[in-house]
């Protein structure tokens, strides 16, 4: 089902695209903060929430940055296609909440995620694309690129002996999932500016070199936007 939704939206853009497409379309860029989801609703599995049982850290300290640009096109009246990308990342420093070094020193590690999303969406604007305030809820499909590691000192517990390492741990890929996204924007004859909130869910699995089996990508854009129309 989450092909044949992807395949469908990237039709939408494309046809939306066309010479035929109704309306002025807008390059849209986004600045704010992405917030991961919290502890108790993230996958079961989860990295983060098995590294808590060991290190001290909170989830939230990995909400972050996130900027984005993304490619809107007006189609059929009351409804428009999006296609876009973001970057956001965090690094997030660690130590083991019950354990410390012989000479007395904390046992430091980074923690640190980053997400490229990629997002197709189609959106329903219903007092039209003129000039004035424009309020619009939509939907579609993520592809997000990500990529997770876990770098610093380590403790071997397996040994017996709890032995303490250095070493580096990384794994990455891409992953998709639903999205919904709701705004509102004031709009004149050449530019566009307003506030979107954005609801992704994603999660992929790890290797065996991480506590937990899987990674929760999921979470809450909050953008201010502006843009230029052109046609």
């Amino acid at each position: 089902m989450r092909r044949h939704l992807f395949v469908w939206l990237v039709v939408a853009v494309g046809a939306g695209m066309l010479p035929g497409a109704a309306g002025a379309q807008t390059l849209n860029f986004g600045v704010g903060g992405f917030t991961v989801r919290g502890e108790d609703a993230r996958v079961e599995g989860d990295v983060l929430n098995a590294n808590r049982e060991l290190l001290a850290f909170d989830i939230e300290e990995f909400n972050g940055p996130y900027v984005g640009v993304e490619w809107l096109v007006p189609f059929a009246g009351f409804f428009e296609a999006g296609a876009g990308i973001g970057f956001s990342r965090r690094t997030v420093p660690s130590v083991y909440a019950d354990f410390i070094d012989a000479d007395g020193t904390e046992i430091e590690q980074d923690l640190r995620l980053r997400l490229v999303p990629v997002a197709f969406s189609v959106r329903v604007v219903p007092f039209g694309h003129e000039r004035g305030v424009q309020p619009y809820v939509g939907v579609g499909v993520g592809v997000t690129g990500w990529r997770y590691s876990e770098s610093g000192e380590f403790v071997d517990f397996s040994s017996g002996r709890n032995t303490i390492f250095r070493d580096t741990f990384v794994a990455s890929g891409t992953a998709a999932g639903p999205i919904a996204l709701g705004g509102i924007r004031f709009a004149s004859d050449t530019f566009v500016g307003g506030g979107e909130v954005r609801y992704s869910s994603a999660d992929a699995e790890l290797g065996p070199d991480f506590l937990g089996s899987r990674i929760d990508l999921g979470g809450w854009t909050y953008t201010v936007t502006f843009g230029v129309k052109f046609n």
